[in-house]
């Protein structure tokens, strides 16, 4: 397998370069490698490197995911089809004098100018959910309801009317795009008979409009994976907007909010908790129970322990989501100081001070010694 070049390399530009640069010199190279322009052998597979290149790098968060990841890592969390969606390709074919459809060139079809029927895709959807962290620890099924656009029942998806037929645009011959040439520069738009359908509907499904999709709300049954982090995001392929005219299903981007919790503080695949003891607990050692999302914990306290030490609890955090086992629980130890005093206590708490400055007169002595 051929290991792909540095994006930064296959562009010609340093990796501070800033958007202007990039954009630049990937319309320099665009038109030198164009398929409408340039018919040598390989010049189709450079510009499918340079443009895959571009994505990449005019977008400032992928361009941070490629930098700190690598090929490697970065192609681990992109498809192709990730890698290239939303990239803004038209404006420069547009004002470099071409229009086409990058995504076509990328996965199948005749590519630039060559003509084709474009088969659009439907929208991916968001959507947010929020779980406590003892869903997130354990994992959960939430039904969720998503607004979106389904094929039309009626007409099945056509846009005609039951018992009618589609025909085929007569101006595009059914490719939905349309090539005109001014000079030796080709340009491809969408036919403005069919609106770059390819097809004409003479009788409208009364259901949809003739668009063969309709508006619906649909239940949906996701599953929040055990140990999943806050801001993570799931990916339902085929579950976001229909496509009009049969096109394929955009995604549904499920967004996980892990809600705060009372009791600990989450970092990673470890949760904090500050545990508050005693003085004498802090001086003499003890044992105190402790929560953990699996229940109470006995945790050790050393004597002599200082106020900030940390005690940790293997096993007592999250569930690793990419791996085996749990985090840990790390417990900080605070000490209460009693703001009132009894009668009693406050004797021996004066009895104890003595005790103490009496004990570092004589470390005080032997220091100076």
């Amino acid at each position: 397998m051929t290991q792909k070049r540095d994006y930064y390399e296959v562009l010609g530009v340093a990796k501070n370069a800033t958007s202007d640069q990039i954009k630049e010199s990937y319309r320099k190279l665009a038109m030198q490698y164009h398929p409408d322009r340039n018919k040598e052998t390989g010049a189709e597979d450079k510009f499918k490197e340079i443009s895959e290149a571009y994505a990449v790098l005019s977008d400032s968060q992928k361009r941070a995911q490629y930098d700190n990841l690598g090929h490697a890592g970065f192609d681990q969390r992109y498809t192709r089809e990730d890698i290239f969606r939303g990239t803004d390709f038209d404006s420069i074919f547009r004002d470099s004098g071409f229009v086409g459809d990058i995504f076509r060139t990328f996965f199948g079809g005749s590519g630039f100018g060559g003509g084709f029927e474009r088969a659009n895709r439907g929208q991916d959807i968001g959507y947010n959910v929020e779980v406590t962290l003892e869903e997130a620890a354990k994992g959960v099924d939430r039904e969720i309801q998503i607004p979106r656009t389904e094929s039309c029942d009626t007409c099945n998806g056509s846009g005609a009317k039951p018992g009618t037929s589609p025909t085929i645009c007569p101006k595009c011959q059914g490719k939905g795009k349309i090539q005109n040439k001014h000079g030796f520069v080709f340009f491809v738009q969408d036919c403005p008979q069919c609106r770059g359908r390819g097809r004409h509907v003479e009788s409208p499904c009364g259901s949809c409009n003739g668009l063969g999709v309709v508006r619906r709300k649909r239940n949906i049954t996701v599953k929040i994976p055990k140990g999943i982090d806050h801001g993570s995001r799931l990916r339902l392929r085929g579950e976001g907007e229909m496509a009009a005219n049969g096109g394929e299903a955009g995604d549904l981007y499920v967004i996980v909010n892990v809600l705060p919790h009372r009791l600990f503080e989450r970092d990673g695949d470890d949760l904090y908790r500050v545990e508050m003891i005693t003085f004498p607990q802090a001086t003499l050692g003890a044992e105190i129970s402790v929560p953990t999302l699996d229940g109470p914990a006995i945790v050790k306290i050393s004597p002599g322990t200082q106020y900030g030490e940390t005690i940790t609890v293997k096993g007592g955090g999250m569930p690793r989501m990419r791996g085996y086992g749990k985090g840990d629980l790390i417990v900080r130890i605070g000490i209460v100081v009693p703001e009132k005093l009894t009668s009693q206590q406050q004797i021996l708490m004066e009895q104890l001070a003595k005790e103490f400055e009496s004990d570092v007169s004589v470390k005080k002595s032997r220091f100076r010694r």
